[in-house]
């Protein structure tokens, strides 16, 4: 059988990562979020906070790219995690199908057969209110989080991409995980990639 890949993007707070596990599961293969991290400080000997730290932070801005045309620390460590996490991910991909969470993977597969990408999404108050009591956040963090994470993450695509993590023509699926819930979310995304790679 082909291998295939499922690939997701997603808002902070539209519960992505545990729909992703819940899908690994019914379609019975790994999934890549925090190992993709893991491997990355390994490789580059950065501890993993140091990559959560770089990997999205703000860097998309025409000015600071005129103030610096040959970069800056940051950026240049910004560059060396995301070639790293590239590699991981597509050593990943040559192993066997997989589901790769964020880190810009429908752009890095952009070039190999049967992909699914997949944005999941929720109205603010669902994804606010998921912040508050399933990540156990307070409400002033809730805000917060949900705000920075989602723009940065947007800079991050726009950086390394060229385009949103919703842009239209690189993906293919958008799902409101807030009418269905993680398990019939993961569900129907299952049926979904069942009926097209299986």
């Amino acid at each position: 059988m082909a291998k295939y890949y499922v690939t997701i993007a997603r808002q902070f707070g539209s519960l992505g990562r545990p729909i992703a596990r819940e899908l690994s599961e019914m379609l019975g293969i790994e999934y890549y979020d925090r190992d993709i991290v893991e491997a990355a400080s390994r490789e580059l000997n950065m501890p993993v906070s140091v990559i959560h730290s770089e990997e999205e932070k703000s860097v998309k801005s025409n000015f600071l790219n005129m103030l610096f045309p040959l970069g800056t620390d940051s950026i240049d460590k910004q560059d060396k995690i995301f070639e790293a996490q590239k590699k991981i991910i597509t050593d990943f991909a040559e192993k066997d199908s997989a589901i790769f969470v964020g880190r810009c993977a429908d752009y890095i597969l952009r070039d190999y057969p049967n992909v699914l990408n997949i944005y999941i999404y929720a109205p603010e108050n669902e994804r606010y209110l998921n912040c508050v009591n399933a990540l156990k956040m307070s409400p002033k963090e809730a805000k917060k989080m949900m705000e920075e994470v989602d723009r940065a993450r947007e800079q991050y695509w726009h950086r390394y991409a060229g385009h949103s993590p919703a842009d239209f023509e690189s993906t293919h699926l958008m799902i409101n995980s807030s009418l269905f819930g993680i398990h019939d979310t993961a569900k129907i995304l299952a049926d979904i990639v069942k009926d097209r790679f299986l």
